[in-house]
């Protein structure tokens, strides 16, 4: 009982701290369920694709322009646009820190936005809106919905626990020292076997953005940090999504998407 318990309050503790969606924690986590809630990161993907799927079905029939639009909207207000916001502080670091390390840093924690942390926002969203323009008449559409948070969640996850943190005492650091590595590998692994086998090109597009945006993350930053992990859950969404939208142009009407 008391492990359910555990177990119960690591998933509200992941769905409090990655969405709006309204829960009540029995108690104040310690260090050990905020460790054990980053397993349920991809879980908590899950009941986001979960809840777009039922979006697209309730909006069927409306224009497919409207439809995307809700579908986005529905999107961005279950998280909060919390991996937005990490996009937009990225974007500004890197474009303002001028390849300075302690100076792109010091821009991704000002609370403000700049001009780059709005152009990244306006063509991230604009890009989802089209990807889901090409994704949702697609039969097996739903598919591509639902596994876009999951996987795009276990990227970051895996992000977190392969790559140092840039910043001491950051978000995450405590956590992570509690948290069991070999989970976090087979889980990760499971879900990349799924998007293998619906597609390889559903893995192979998420997969190249982690390695390429890992690569750029030690190259300024010599670590990660809760702004650029947020940043690699957007951009892995619509990797996912691209992916889906370029696997369907490819794939018989017969095949595994249908």
């Amino acid at each position: 009982m008391i492990q359910l318990r555990r177990q119960l309050d690591a998933f509200a503790c992941a769905l409090q701290f990655l969405t709006l969606i309204p829960v009540q924690l029995s108690a104040p986590p310690d260090r050990r369920t905020q460790a054990l809630a980053m397993l349920y990161y991809p879980a908590v993907g899950g009941l986001i694709g979960a809840l777009l799927c039922l979006g697209a079905r309730l909006t069927t029939g409306l224009p497919l322009e409207l439809q995307a639009t809700l579908l986005l909207l529905l999107w961005c207000g279950v998280t909060g646009g919390l991996h937005l916001d990490g996009l937009a502080d990225s974007a500004d670091g890197w474009m303002g820190g001028l390849g300075d390390r302690e100076r792109t840093l010091a821009i991704m924690k000002d609370p403000h936005i700049g001009a780059s942390g709005t152009i990244a926002l306006l063509l991230q969203l604009l890009l989802k809106w089209s990807l889901l323009m090409a994704v949702l008449p697609q039969e097996g559409g739903w598919l591509a919905l639902v596994m876009a948070p999951v996987a795009a969640r276990a990227s970051a996850l895996m992000l977190l626990v392969q790559t140092p943190y840039a910043r001491r005492g950051g978000i995450a650091s405590e956590m992570l020292q509690a948290l069991s590595i070999t989970a976090v590998v087979i889980l990760v692994a499971v879900i990349a076997l799924v998007l293998l086998l619906i597609s390889p090109l559903w893995l192979l597009l998420p997969v190249s953005l982690y390695w390429a945006g890992r690569a750029l993350m030690l190259r300024r930053l010599q670590g990660v940090t809760g702004d650029t992990a947020g940043a690699l859950i957007e951009l892995s969404e619509s990797a996912l999504l691209l992916a889906a939208s370029l696997a369907y142009l490819t794939t018989p009407a017969s095949g595994v998407l249908t």
